[in-house]
Protein backbone atom coordinates (compact mmCIF):
# COMPACT_ATOMS: atom_id res chain seq x y z
CA UNK A 1 0.00 0.00 0.00
CA UNK A 2 1.38 3.41 -0.99
CA UNK A 3 1.58 5.98 1.78
CA UNK A 4 -0.26 9.26 1.44
CA UNK A 5 1.66 12.51 2.03
CA UNK A 6 1.07 15.34 4.47
CA UNK A 7 3.06 18.32 5.70
CA UNK A 8 3.47 19.62 9.24
CA UNK A 9 4.72 22.79 10.84
CA UNK A 10 6.77 22.60 14.02
CA UNK A 11 6.16 26.03 15.57
CA UNK A 12 8.90 27.17 17.93
CA UNK A 13 10.10 30.23 19.76
CA UNK A 14 12.93 31.25 22.03
CA UNK A 15 12.00 32.70 25.42
CA UNK A 16 13.76 35.69 26.96
CA UNK A 17 15.85 33.27 29.05
CA UNK A 18 17.02 31.51 25.86
CA UNK A 19 14.96 28.35 26.21
CA UNK A 20 13.32 26.89 23.11
CA UNK A 21 9.59 26.17 23.28
CA UNK A 22 7.42 24.15 20.92
CA UNK A 23 3.75 24.91 20.24
CA UNK A 24 1.48 21.86 20.17
CA UNK A 25 -2.23 21.67 19.40
CA UNK A 26 -4.80 19.05 20.29
CA UNK A 27 -6.30 16.70 17.75
CA UNK A 28 -9.94 17.45 16.95
CA UNK A 29 -10.96 13.81 17.34
CA UNK A 30 -8.93 12.40 20.24
CA UNK A 31 -7.67 15.50 22.04
CA UNK A 32 -4.08 14.20 22.09
CA UNK A 33 -1.18 16.61 21.52
CA UNK A 34 0.04 16.91 17.91
CA UNK A 35 1.75 19.39 15.58
CA UNK A 36 -0.29 21.34 13.01
CA UNK A 37 -0.44 19.22 9.86
CA UNK A 38 -2.47 18.72 6.73
CA UNK A 39 -2.51 17.62 3.13
CA UNK A 40 -0.09 18.84 0.50
CA UNK A 41 -1.34 21.33 -2.07
CA UNK A 42 -0.86 21.51 -5.84
CA UNK A 43 -0.80 25.32 -5.61
CA UNK A 44 1.62 25.69 -2.69
CA UNK A 45 5.14 24.51 -1.99
CA UNK A 46 5.13 21.98 0.84
CA UNK A 47 6.71 24.41 3.29
CA UNK A 48 4.03 27.02 2.53
CA UNK A 49 1.28 24.41 2.96
CA UNK A 50 2.77 23.58 6.38
CA UNK A 51 2.73 27.29 7.32
CA UNK A 52 -0.92 27.45 6.24
CA UNK A 53 -1.74 24.57 8.61
CA UNK A 54 -0.03 26.40 11.49
CA UNK A 55 -2.19 29.48 10.82
CA UNK A 56 -5.42 27.47 10.59
CA UNK A 57 -4.86 25.00 13.42
CA UNK A 58 -2.70 26.97 15.88
CA UNK A 59 -3.15 30.64 15.01
CA UNK A 60 0.55 31.35 14.52
CA UNK A 61 2.53 33.03 11.76
CA UNK A 62 6.24 33.27 11.19
CA UNK A 63 9.22 32.26 9.09
CA UNK A 64 8.94 28.74 7.68
CA UNK A 65 12.11 26.91 6.73
CA UNK A 66 12.12 25.80 3.07
CA UNK A 67 13.58 22.34 3.81
CA UNK A 68 11.97 19.69 5.99
CA UNK A 69 13.91 18.75 9.13
CA UNK A 70 12.66 15.17 8.81
CA UNK A 71 9.65 12.96 8.31
CA UNK A 72 7.51 10.63 10.36
CA UNK A 73 4.81 8.10 9.57
CA UNK A 74 1.48 7.56 11.26
CA UNK A 75 -1.62 5.55 10.46
CA UNK A 76 -4.91 7.28 9.73
CA UNK A 77 -7.79 4.87 10.26
CA UNK A 78 -10.35 7.32 8.82
CA UNK A 79 -9.01 6.71 5.30
CA UNK A 80 -9.99 3.04 5.47
CA UNK A 81 -7.84 0.02 6.15
CA UNK A 82 -5.48 2.04 8.36
CA UNK A 83 -3.76 4.04 5.61
CA UNK A 84 -0.12 5.03 6.27
CA UNK A 85 0.66 8.74 6.04
CA UNK A 86 4.20 10.10 5.55
CA UNK A 87 4.53 13.59 7.03
CA UNK A 88 7.32 16.06 6.15
CA UNK A 89 8.05 18.40 9.09
CA UNK A 90 9.08 22.05 8.61
CA UNK A 91 10.37 24.39 11.33
CA UNK A 92 8.33 27.56 11.81
CA UNK A 93 9.95 30.37 13.83
CA UNK A 94 6.88 32.01 15.31
CA UNK A 95 6.70 35.78 15.00
CA UNK A 96 3.02 36.33 15.73
CA UNK A 97 0.37 34.49 17.73
CA UNK A 98 -3.19 35.64 17.05
CA UNK A 99 -6.15 35.55 19.42
CA UNK A 100 -8.64 34.31 16.82
CA UNK A 101 -7.97 31.67 14.18
CA UNK A 102 -10.12 29.28 12.08
CA UNK A 103 -9.89 26.22 14.38
CA UNK A 104 -9.77 28.01 17.74
CA UNK A 105 -12.97 26.41 19.01
CA UNK A 106 -11.93 22.93 17.86
CA UNK A 107 -8.44 22.70 19.42
CA UNK A 108 -6.34 23.79 22.37
CA UNK A 109 -2.81 25.12 21.92
CA UNK A 110 0.03 25.30 24.42
CA UNK A 111 3.76 26.04 24.50
CA UNK A 112 6.06 23.37 25.95
CA UNK A 113 9.78 23.06 26.64
CA UNK A 114 11.34 20.89 23.90
CA UNK A 115 11.66 17.72 25.99
CA UNK A 116 8.16 18.11 27.48
CA UNK A 117 6.74 18.50 23.96
CA UNK A 118 8.60 15.38 22.81
CA UNK A 119 7.10 13.39 25.71
CA UNK A 120 3.55 14.55 24.89
CA UNK A 121 3.72 13.31 21.28
CA UNK A 122 2.49 9.75 20.67
CA UNK A 123 4.30 9.15 17.34
CA UNK A 124 7.84 7.92 18.19
CA UNK A 125 9.50 9.33 15.06
CA UNK A 126 7.98 12.79 15.59
CA UNK A 127 8.85 12.67 19.29
CA UNK A 128 12.49 11.97 18.34
CA UNK A 129 12.52 14.84 15.83
CA UNK A 130 11.26 17.23 18.50
CA UNK A 131 13.64 15.91 21.15
CA UNK A 132 16.59 16.48 18.82
CA UNK A 133 15.81 20.21 18.93
CA UNK A 134 17.07 20.31 22.52
CA UNK A 135 20.45 21.27 21.02
CA UNK A 136 18.89 24.65 20.14
CA UNK A 137 18.27 25.30 23.83
CA UNK A 138 21.94 26.18 24.27
CA UNK A 139 22.22 29.62 22.64
CA UNK A 140 24.88 29.93 19.97
CA UNK A 141 25.32 32.93 17.67
CA UNK A 142 23.69 30.98 14.82
CA UNK A 143 20.80 29.55 16.88
CA UNK A 144 20.19 32.90 18.55
CA UNK A 145 19.34 34.48 15.21
CA UNK A 146 17.40 31.49 13.94
CA UNK A 147 14.59 31.92 16.45
CA UNK A 148 12.50 34.89 17.39
CA UNK A 149 12.34 35.76 21.10
CA UNK A 150 9.03 35.06 22.80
Amino acid sequence: MTAHRQVAALPLRRTKSGAVEILLVTSRTTGRWIVPKGWTSKRLKDCKAAAREARQEAGVKGKIEPKAIGTYRYVKAELGEAAPIDVAVYLLSVRKQVKRWPEKHQRRRAWFHVLDAARKIAEPELSSLIGALERLAKPTPKAKHALVAA
